[in-house]
């Protein structure tokens, strides 16, 4: 038995104390909690969760009604002691937790905890962070701002989380497999429609060779099957056992490991290539529930990515705009491998995670499409914060030379105007939130363009009729969401304005002197710049309108705690909303 070196008193009474911060304000903005004034203290906060039971603490609220918790303000009362497995007991009635629930949130909470307890004790000064590469910042990150069960992983050990958690960030080769055709259907974008061309560019000679041989070793010829790596951990946990059968009958044969290295990003099932950063990264089912779902890879979803992937880079490349203007940066899942289970895809009814079992997504690396002197940097990097509280953000806005307005103006102006374009022009729209916005940097650290990636699970269409959407490629309509235009709208709001800048905009107040009003009007003006770019296209500003007075409060741990809970479901949950807030990008005087 070991312990990890890491898990101190010091380190984990603060990793604590920063979970329950989190906690109450995450949970207060989704009003599953209800702090009140603090009689005693005019700057203070009372939360009261359970008779007897109290927490003191400061705090400001800020835009869409959020609420940011002073850590080290936090008290309770009757003990003044801050961990999460008190307050977790105290707020139970509260959040109104059945024990089911309960339970599988202690677990939850208690796994992120620990992965909470590893960044506290081995995160650098943001000097340090400012300087590693896109793979090796990943392993940095603190996860979803917003949701507070972030780093659950529930199915993952402790042993588990130290092989293959991002924050571990321990290089590991992975495994390939090889899986006959009967079973395993392969797809492909241009040149890579082709099988093998995928293989040549991904596998060494030596490796292919080695590979083809252990396959006629066994009498089984190597053109019969497709190839794809797989992750270890699932091979074990759920490939073996769920497939044994095909395995028995040599329809699955286990090729041995390539050479390569990779890292896991902050996704956990995707893998950046270390060994080769100009290999394209690839994205394996897990059979763990992190962050709401089960992390597997949904077949028809799977199968379909490159033809969405086409589909998409055709849009950009149609468009002088987007393609030349914005020169945005739209990473393919270029090619994909599904593997179906037989028995359980049939069953009727059959949890999703029986659903997404075996297969491969493979996506082109941001490395290879950067210019000579930019820098790729995850949108979510821009919240992370050192051991002394100073924000990655910030310290790119001193190295850059700039004012904080004229930095976020930078910033703005390289991530908006393509999103609002394609949402404008297309009636497409992405989830653009901390990991799936990549920011890419010039040498003086001033954001220049976007890169997005993950288009299969990730892009929503217009159910309004357009005529861009009218010559939509079948196997595209047939796996895009088609949503209303007030919910099409909502995942620029959830993703980018309240997944990520609403965090953003304090820390940039705090750190830099730059008043929060400023930064939104500054988010207000960029749409209003854009629209006004575009006049021919003033019937969308109206269809899709960011600038309402209103918007639903969208709700990410209230579906955890309260709608979806722990249960198995023939579908991934959806995302419920909760009340309406104010929205900061709406025009002054418009709604009062």
């Amino acid at each position: 038995m070991t312990v990890p070196a890491h898990l101190t008193a010091e380190h984990f009474a603060r990793a604590s104390r920063a979970l329950v911060a989190k906690a109450i304000a995450e949970f207060s903005y989704e009003e599953l909690l209800t702090p009140t004034p603090d009689p005693d203290d005019p700057t203070g906060h009372l939360l009261q969760p359970a008779p007897g039971v109290s927490y003191r603490f400061r705090a400001t609220r800020h835009a869409y009604g959020s609420w940011r918790v002073d850590r080290h303000s936090l008290r309770r009362h009757p003990e003044d002691s801050i961990d999460l497995a008190t307050f977790l007991a105290d707020t139970r009635d509260a959040l109104g937790l059945d024990g089911d629930t309960a339970g599988h949130l202690y677990r939850e909470l208690c796994n992120t905890l620990l992965a909470d307890t590893r960044l506290v004790a081995t995160t650098p000064p943001v000097q340090t962070l400012a300087d590693l590469d896109y793979a090796e910042l990943e392993g940095h990150q603190s996860g979803h701002p917003w949701l507070v069960a972030n780093k659950g992983r529930l199915g993952f050990s402790a042993h588990d989380t130290d092989l293959w958690a991002p924050e571990a960030r321990r290089p590991v080769r992975l495994p390939w497999i090889a899986v006959h055709r009967d079973l395993a259907e392969y797809r492909g974008t241009g040149p890579l429609a082709d099988p093998a061309t995928l293989l040549a560019g991904q596998l060494d000679p030596a490796v292919l060779q080695r590979f083809r041989s252990e396959l006629t070793s066994r009498s089984l010829n190597p053109a019969d099957y497709h190839w794809l790596p797989v992750h270890p951990w699932h091979w074990d946990t759920t490939v073996l056992p769920l497939f044994a059968a095909d395995i028995a009958a040599g329809r699955i044969v286990p090729l041995g490991e390539a050479g390569d290295t990779w890292l896991p990003q902050q996704s956990i099932r995707t893998f950046l290539n270390t060994s080769r950063p100009d290999r394209l990264s690839v994205k394996l089912p897990l059979r763990i529930l992190n962050t709401l779902v089960w992390r597997g890879l949904p077949t028809e979803r799977t199968q379909a990515a490159p033809a969405v992937t086409a589909w998409i880079q055709g849009l950009c490349e149609g468009d002088p705009f987007l393609r030349d203007h914005c020169r945005v940066v739209l990473l393919g899942e270029v090619a994909s491998v599904t593997v179906r289970h037989a028995h359980l895809e049939s069953v009727p009814g059959v949890p999703y995670q029986y659903r997404e079992l075996l297969g491969a997504i493979w996506r082109e690396p941001v490395a290879t499409r950067l210019d000579t002197t930019e820098r790729a940097r995850t949108l979510a990097c821009l919240l992370q914060t050192d051991g002394a509280g100073r924000s990655l953000a910030a310290h790119l806005i001193s190295r850059s030379g700039m004012t904080a307005g004229e930095w976020v103006r930078r910033l703005l102006g390289a991530t908006l105007p393509p999103l609002l374009h394609f949402l404008y022009r297309y009636g497409v729209v992405f989830s653009p939130h901390g990991e799936n916005a990549i920011v890419l940097f010039d040498e003086h650290d001033v954001p220049t363009r976007l890169a997005v990636k993950d288009f299969v699970d990730d892009v929503n269409i217009s159910a309004k009729p357009l005529p861009e959407l009218d010559d939509l490629p079948e196997e595209v309509a047939g796996v895009l969401l088609r949503e209303e235009p007030d919910y099409l709208c909502q995942f620029l709001h959830a993703g980018f304005f309240v997944g990520v800048l609403r965090y953003l905009a304090p820390l940039l107040e705090e750190q830099h002197g730059l008043p929060e009003r400023e930064f939104w009007s500054l988010v207000r003006a960029e749409i209003t710049d854009h629209q006004a770019r575009f006049p021919e296209l003033a019937d969308r500003f109206t269809t899709f309108d960011l600038l309402t007075p209103w918007i639903d409060r969208l709700c990410l741990n209230r579906n955890r705690l309260l709608l979806d809970g722990y249960r198995d479901s023939p579908t991934r949950p959806h995302v419920a909303a909760h009340g309406r807030v104010r929205n900061p990008l709406a025009p002054p005087g418009r709604g009062e």
